[in-house]
C-alpha cells in the first residue's frame, strides 16, 4: 500500500466515510478503521432528508435503500397521552448496517482503507506522521471520525474522555409491526427509547439510560421487563415484540460533554466533534453534514487557496454555527424530559398549545444541505 497520503481519515463510520467520498474525488485519501463491513452499529436510524440532495452529490441514493419514509413524530410519557407532530423535512428509516456498508462501497472506488487503529499522530512541518500497529504513514491532514469515544481522545488527553459518564445505551432489532411512516420517543425512569421501522421491515429499538437507574436490575431483559414497560406505548411493544440477535448492543461511558471541533491541529467530525442528545433523532445527518463542511475547508488548503491554520479557524466557526444551537436545545430537552415535574408541566403545555411541539423539533433539526 501507498505510504504517502493527502488526506488520513481516523474512523469509517457515517462522517468518516462521507468525508472520503467527498474528499477522494480530488485528493488520495486512507480510512483507517479497525473493523469490517457490514456491521451494526449504536444508532437510533433515522436519517433526516436535510443530506438527502448532498448525498445524491456523492452517488449516494438514500430511497434506493429504504423505502420507509417517516413524516410523523410519536411521544409518550409514563401512562400520559401520546403526543404527535410533523417532522421538518422528513426523513428516512434505514440501518447503519445497510447505510455504512453502502458508504464503504462508494468510497472504495477511490480510497484505500487500512484495518488497522491509529496508536500516535505528530505533525512535523507541513505534514502529519501517522503510526498504527504495524505501519508509518504520513498525510498533509489528519481527520480525526472515530465516534463517541476512542483510544485516540485519550491519546489528545480531550477534558470529556477525563470524566466518567453516567450514561448507557442499548439496541436490539425486533420483529414488531409498525406504520412506515413515524418515529416514536418513549420516556421511562430514568431515560428514553426510540422506535423506528429500517428498510427491512425489522424495527429498531434504542435507548438511552442513566446508569444509577440500570444497576439494581440483573440484566438488560430484566429492566425492560420492570422498567421500560411502565410506558403505556412500550408495554405494548413488548408484549409483542419478537427480537432479531441473540443480544443487543451495548455502548457505555457515553458522554455529551462539550467537545471541540479542533484539537491539535486535527478536524473532529461526527460524533467526535460533538454528539447530540439522541431524543432530538438528527445525530446520522449531523455526523454527514460536519463530514461535508470539512471536507470543503480541506479541498481548500490541500488546493492552497488557504493556510492550514484558516482552514482550522473556517471549520470551527462553521460546525459552531451549524450545531452548536441544536446541541444547546438538546441538553436542555433531555433535562426536561428526564425531569418527572418539568415532563408533566411540559405535558400540561402541549396539551394547551400543540403548536410548539412541531417548533421544538425544528429546533434541533437543520435545513436542507446544499452540496
Amino acid at each position: 500500500m501507498k505510504k504517502n497520503y493527502d488526506v488520513i481519515i481516523a474512523g469509517g463510520g457515517l462522517a468518516g466515510l462521507t468525508a472520503a467520498i467527498h474528499l477522494s474525488q480530488h485528493f488520495k485519501v486512507l480510512v483507517i478503521d479497525p473493523d469490517t463491513y457490514p456491521r451494526h452499529k449504536m444508532c437510533g436510524e433515522y436519517l433526516s432528508m436535510e443530506v438527502d440532495s448532498y448525498l445524491k452529490s456523492l452517488g449516494i441514493h438514500i430511497n434506493d435503500l429504504s423505502q420507509v419514509t417517516i413524516n410523523n413524530f410519536r411521544f409518550t410519557r409514563g401512562s400520559q397521552s401520546i403526543k404527535t407532530a410533523t417532522l421538518p423535512l422528513g426523513g428516512i428509516g434505514v440501518s447503519r448496517y445497510s447505510l455504512d456498508l453502502e458508504l464503504y462501497n462508494k468510497a472504495k472506488e477511490k480510497t484505500d482503507f487500512l484495518l488497522d487503529r491509529i496508536s500516535d499522530i505528530t505533525l512535523n512541518h507541513n505534514h502529519y506522521e501517522v503510526i498504527t500497529t504495524d505501519q508509518k504513514l504520513t498525510a498533509r491532514q489528519v481527520i480525526i471520525a472515530t465516534g463517541k469515544r476512542s483510544l485516540l481522545d485519550k491519546k489528545l488527553a480531550r477534558p470529556f474522555i477525563q470524566k466518567k459518564s453516567p450514561w448507557l445505551a442499548v439496541k436490539m432489532h425486533y420483529k414488531f409491526k409498525m406504520p412506515n411512516d413515524i418515529v416514536e420517543l418513549h420516556a421511562f425512569k430514568g431515560g428514553y427509547a426510540g422506535l423506528s421501522k429500517i428498510e427491512n421491515g425489522n424495527v429498531n429499538l434504542c435507548y438511552l439510560v442513566n446508569y444509577e437507574s440500570f444497576k439494581e436490575y440483573k440484566d438488560i431483559n430484566a429492566f425492560n421487563k420492570e422498567v421500560l414497560t411502565q410506558n403505556i406505548a412500550l408495554k405494548e411493544f413488548f408484549k409483542v415484540a419478537v427480537p432479531i440477535w441473540e443480544k443487543p448492543i451495548t455502548i457505555s461511558q457515553i458522554s455529551f460533554e462539550q467537545k471541540q471541533p479542533v484539537e491539535g491541529k486535527l478536524l473532529m467530525i461526527g460524533d467526535t466533534a460533538g454528539l447530540i442528545h439522541p431524543l432530538c433523532g438528527n445525530g446520522m445527518a449531523m455526523a454527514i453534514h460536519s463530514a461535508q463542511i470539512a471536507s470543503k475547508y480541506v479541498t481548500q488548503y490541500l488546493q492552497d487557496e488557504i493556510t492550514r491554520d484558516q482552514m482550522l479557524i473556517k471549520y470551527s466557526k462553521s460546525w459552531r454555527k451549524t450545531f452548536s444551537s441544536r446541541l444547546l436545545y438538546g441538553r436542555w430537552l433531555q433535562k426536561v424530559l428526564l425531569h418527572k415535574k418539568l415532563t408533566t408541566l411540559s405535558y400540561w403545555f402541549l396539551e394547551r398549545l400543540p403548536f410548539l411541539l412541531p417548533i421544538i423539533i425544528k429546533k434541533t433539526h437543520g435545513k436542507e444541505i446544499q452540496p
